[in-house]
């Protein structure tokens, strides 16, 4: 007997979100195209209300712009908004990592050292989505225990906008190597027990805008504009 279960039960909405944030992470929907809210609601079999839920939160996390009668833009990046986005995500995760220093354990550094290197694996075989999964776990070791959620959710927001809008489809090696590098600095500090290098190494230097400006602007060669 099929145990599968008959409806999903996910809402309408969140279906219909989880639908077109996978069209904009593949590139199906472009920034600076519209979204026709007549001809998707009629492709999704939906009304016009599961998919206007949708797209108020896709608003509200920067993805699209409503405008009047109906018409929805996918908003652009730009430079200056990946300069914001590195300012606040260094800003967050700082805190973050300030707020879970005392209950990371020796297990969790042996974690993301494993991390580190599964990393570097994965780089070694150019498999840049292996990478940047394990680069999210990387970050989520210390982002989870802070106990903020809604910290937690900013940054995974700001980090979908940065590289799941869409996911390039190359990327930069040395900046991967690099990074790579920095997170095992970090893990030092940790071993260290150095709170407060550690905290600000977050901010000041792998989230920092200035100190990854060569990588990005090789990376985001679509970004509307230059600083």
């Amino acid at each position: 007997m099929d145990n599968k279960p008959i409806l999903n039960i996910k809402s309408l909405k969140e279906q219909v979100y989880e639908y077109l944030r996978e069209q904009m992470r593949s590139g199906d929907i472009l920034p600076g195209s519209v979204i026709d809210m007549e001809e998707t609601s009629k492709k999704l079999g939906v009304s016009k209300t599961p998919l206007r839920d949708a797209l108020l939160q896709l608003e509200m996390e920067g993805f699209v712009t409503i405008l009047p009668r109906r018409k929805v833009i996918v908003n652009v990046l730009s430079v200056q908004d990946i300069k914001n986005y590195y300012e606040i995500i260094g800003a967050l995760e700082s805190a973050a990592l300030l707020l879970a220093f005392d209950h990371l354990k020796e297990s969790d550094i042996q974690y993301l050292e494993k991390l580190n290197a599964e990393m570097k694996d994965a780089i070694d075989k150019d498999d840049f989505d292996l990478y940047y999964e394990k680069n999210l776990r990387f970050h989520n070791v210390y982002l989870n225990p802070s106990g903020n959620e809604n910290l937690v959710k900013i940054v995974n927001t700001l980090k979908k906008r940065l590289y799941d809008f869409p996911r390039q489809k190359g990327f930069v090696k040395e900046w991967e190597l690099a990074s790579i590098g920095e997170h095992g600095g970090l893990v030092n500090l940790l071993k260290q027990k150095n709170k407060k290098e550690a905290v600000n190494f977050i901010r000041d230097v792998h989230w920092s805008f200035k100190v990854q400006e060569k990588y990005i602007s090789k990376y985001y060669t679509r970004a509307s504009a230059v600083i």
